[in-house]
């Protein structure tokens, strides 16, 4: 059997993006979010979740971009003085890969976030990263420990099937070699999330897609990404939101691609797609 999680990373970033996101799940194939407790529209974001009970929601955590959520005094040397976390995916991972940032403040961090979560009423079904920090292992670990915390069992493993993404990519005429790239190293790296994800008891879907097409899941694309879905359950991210003045503001490099994708979430034949496959979507509540 074939079951699939079409999650939306980013709720909570602007009130456009929430939109597209609750669009694309009232009106389109959407069944999942995750919502980002430093997100300038999380209060929006919050209220419009509990409007559509029928969303799971889980926590995008973030380690890079925008400001911390526990407090900074408590956090030195992840975040700088101004409560500010790193700019930068390649700024984070140099310093904690060479130690500069203690894992018990990465740790203080991702509590924070989840407890801010929490306290509005929602509990995460459960966690994925902002650019995919967890897969480095001592992110890994802290994200393993402060889930088992709160008792979180579901997990996204960004590991990509790269034949089956780069023949949609190509067959978009797709510049995806940066995307392409990102998701070779993260498998790199597989062996090590897998076992510290077993130490952990943490689960995800048997397959994931979307890193090297990121943005570019327009509703033909989506379509031919399906076709290549294996039996047992699959995760495809994607990024839908509306395109405004707002988005425009925070200088994101996903700007008309979130209408793209939101527009491809919406479209009739990516729900024949599904139908005519015999393809249950489900939410992360729903994993196994």
């Amino acid at each position: 059997m074939k079951e699939l999680i079409l999650n939306a990373d980013d709720f909570g970033y602007t009130r456009g993006v929430n939109e597209g996101i609750i669009r694309a799940h009232r009106d389109g194939i959407l069944t999942s979010a995750t919502l980002m407790a430093n997100g300038a529209a999380f209060d929006d974001a919050v209220e419009r979740a509990k409007a559509n009970s029928t969303l799971g929601i889980g926590c995008h955590l973030v380690l890079t971009g925008g400001f911390a959520v526990a407090p900074r005094e408590e956090i030195p040397s992840l975040a700088d003085p101004d409560g500010c976390l790193p700019k930068s995916l390649g700024n984070l991972v140099a310093r904690v890969s060479s130690g500069r940032v203690r894992t018990e403040e990465i740790e203080r961090e991702l509590r924070a976030q989840i407890e801010k979560i929490r306290r509005a009423g929602i509990e995460p079904s459960h966690l994925d990263t902002h650019k995919h920090t967890h897969v480095h292992p001592r992110v890994m670990n802290a994200l393993g420990r402060v889930a088992r915390e709160f008792g979180i069992t579901r997990v996204r493993n960004p590991v990509e099937n790269l034949r089956d993404s780069w023949r949609t990519a190509r067959s978009e005429g797709a510049p995806v070699i940066s995307n392409m790239s990102a998701a070779a190293a993260v498998r790199a790296v597989a062996f090590k999330f897998i076992a510290i994800s077993r130490k952990y008891g943490l689960h995800a879907p048997d397959s994931f897609l979307g890193l090297a097409i990121t943005g570019r899941l327009s509703g033909p694309a989506l379509c031919r990404l399906i076709d290549t879905l294996p039996e047992g359950q699959t995760e495809i991210m994607l990024h839908p939101g509306i395109c405004d003045a707002e988005l425009a503001r925070t200088g994101s490099r996903l700007q008309q691609q979130r209408q793209t994708e939101m527009e491809g979430l919406l479209a009739p034949e990516a729900r024949c797609a599904v139908t005519e496959r015999g393809i249950r979507l489900i939410s992360y509540r729903e994993l196994n």
